[in-house]
């Protein structure tokens, strides 16, 4: 709800597509220059002692934004500013969430767990545009701030109940010696390496799609919020339907082929919805890109947990993480660069083109990762 809510705030206020990927860049980039500090508090630190710091500093920023717009003192670069602090509380909490979640199943249920654990992401990402949609046209933006504050709730409620707890072993390494070793197994992992370039890829150039939602509602198809809530909702859809498909698969052989495959679907999907101006066939087209999405996401993320052994989940997750999630800024960044020189549409299309050399190159010329 926060997602759509800021994005229409931040274009209702200014109107332009540059600012709306700034804000998507200032929300990431503190993942990608943090995360790799917040895998070692996650090797060194109890895992659910972050996560609640995390949740704390973001609700209030939430809570900020909220008084803010009810107030009508609120401006663009307060917004940016927020996103920020929140991206800085997720640079740790990402780390620590990633590495808590085989702490609470066995091995070889660590696929569907994963998988299962995407759904809960994507069952919000469905509900909360919808309602979100509804609210904002009918309440406006504060409402979707406020609810978002008292969400908050719930998680900390959760991680306060939770009885698995992680017990890092004592060092007297440096932070830096630490942050050196996690990055080192990485390198003398080829798969891993491979797996990690292609999460930042991924990101790279497929999330920029979302951020530029309301360019496409107000100006393509000349809608308002109600169709902004619609088009995340559908790509929620479709991303819970990936998600259970990886689930119901289990833990299958040939999960690397698997993930290069939804690659070329994902990378034809966004191509197809960014030169599309039938809305019912953007609708198709962004439900398989929620489903193929979240077929790489998930798919990947296992590997990486089944490679990596448990001294050094944190570590290595930080650097999963600050891949996965430094994508998201650095590709935003990317298209605020070129959308001025071309438009949103072709800088999107080119994208989805990219995303299916990158799968095919994996698939055909470097094959570590299709071997797995």
């Amino acid at each position: 709800m926060q997602i759509v809510a800021q994005g229409w705030l931040i274009y209702r206020l200014s109107h332009s597509a540059r600012l709306l990927a700034l804000d998507q860049f200032l929300g990431g980039i503190p993942i990608f220059l943090f995360s790799l500090v917040g895998g070692v508090f996650a090797d060194r630190v109890e895992r659910r002692k972050i996560l609640l710091g995390s949740q704390y500093v973001q609700l209030a920023s939430a809570a900020t934004l909220t008084i803010l717009v009810v107030t009508g003192v609120v401006h663009v670069w307060q917004i940016l500013c927020l996103s920020f602090v929140s991206g800085f509380a997720q640079a740790f909490g990402g780390p620590a969430y990633q590495a808590l979640i085989p702490n609470l199943v066995e091995r070889e249920d660590m696929p569907n767990a994963i998988a299962l654990n995407s759904i809960q992401f994507n069952l919000a990402v469905t509900v909360g545009p919808a309602l979100a949609g509804q609210v904002l046209a009918k309440y406006g933006e504060a409402w979707c701030f406020g609810l978002n504050t008292v969400s908050f709730i719930a998680p900390i409620i959760a991680l306060s109940i939770i009885t698995t707890r992680f017990l890092p072993q004592k060092t007297t390494d440096s932070m830096l010696r630490s942050l050196k070793e996690g990055i080192a197994f990485v390198r003398r992992q080829d798969a891993m390496e491979s797996l990690i370039v292609l999460a930042f890829l991924m990101t790279f150039l497929s999330m920029p799609l979302r951020t530029y939602f309301p360019v496409f509602v107000k100006d393509i198809f000349h809608r308002g919020p109600t169709t902004f809530g619609y088009l995340l909702t559908v790509m929620g859809v479709g991303s819970i339907l990936g998600s259970l498909t990886i689930a119901g698969l289990g833990n299958i052989r040939h999960k690397g082929r698997l993930a290069l495959t939804m690659l070329v679907c994902l990378g034809t999907s966004i191509t197809v919805f960014a030169v599309s101006r039938i809305l019912p066939l953007s609708f198709v087209m962004l439900a398989l890109v929620g489903f193929s999405m979240m077929g790489v996401f998930a798919t990947v993320s296992s590997l990486v947990q089944l490679i990596v052994t448990e001294e050094m989940r944190g570590r290595v997750m930080s650097v999963y993480n600050c891949a996965f999630r430094g994508g998201m800024p650095m590709g935003n960044l990317a298209s605020q660069w070129l959308i001025p020189m071309f438009s949103v549409p072709f800088v999107l299309a080119v994208n989805g083109g990219l995303l299916i050399l990158i799968a095919v190159f994996f698939l055909l010329v470097k094959r570590r990762v299709a071997a797995l």
